[in-house]
């Protein structure tokens, strides 16, 4: 007998980035957080890696809760969460914190550009609308990424996308970079 997932819950405020109202930047976010928390590459996260990121992000999570939420959502027989699995997950976390989404006929380019601008201050840590070679290492070292350790690297990320050659990435040179990327399975 199959149980119904327990209804999620979060201890803390939930941040308004959660679910961004571009479908597409939304699915390739989602895609990309998957990723990061499936460590090993399997294309699983089990609770051991949830955990791990959790704590990495400076969520530390109760791990019997993080068990009742996540363990519902992984499927017999399998040792995690599949992409979809995660999909299904954040969705019912989304719904819970945020209610239901409504979708629209036509989505409004003023909300996709408010959306563009929040992603884009993640990475613009001061706030000086550019995104540096340091800031850009700071967001990728926040999320474990590889890249981060070589400032050479993360100084070739900036050039394939600064068009105007000053060395560090515009909010049009991220709004450009952002729409030209293809979300596979989306």
């Amino acid at each position: 007998m199959e149980t119904a997932p327990t209804k999620p819950s979060l201890s803390r405020k939930p941040s308004p980035s959660f679910r961004l109202r571009n479908g597409s930047l939304n699915a390739l976010r989602l895609r990309r957080v998957f990723d990061l928390f499936d460590r090993n590459g399997d294309g699983e996260i089990t609770l051991d890696e949830m955990e791990s990121a959790l704590d990495t992000l400076g969520l530390g999570a109760d791990r019997a809760g993080l068990e009742a939420t996540v363990g519902a959502y992984i499927p017999a027989g399998a040792n995690g969460l599949g992409f979809n699995d995660f999909e299904s997950l954040h969705r019912a976390l989304g719904d819970a914190l945020f209610g239901p989404i409504v979708e629209e006929e036509e989505p409004q380019k003023e909300g996709e550009d408010e959306d563009m601008k929040e992603a884009f201050r993640v990475f613009d840590e001061n706030g000086d609308g550019f995104i540096s070679a340091a800031e850009l290492q700071a967001v990728l070292k926040k999320l474990g990424l590889a890249e981060a350790r070589s400032l050479a690297a993360v100084q070739e990320m900036i050039c394939n996308v600064d068009r105007d050659r000053d060395g560090q990435v515009d909010f049009g040179e991220f709004k450009t970079m952002m729409q030209g990327i293809t979300v596979w399975g989306a």
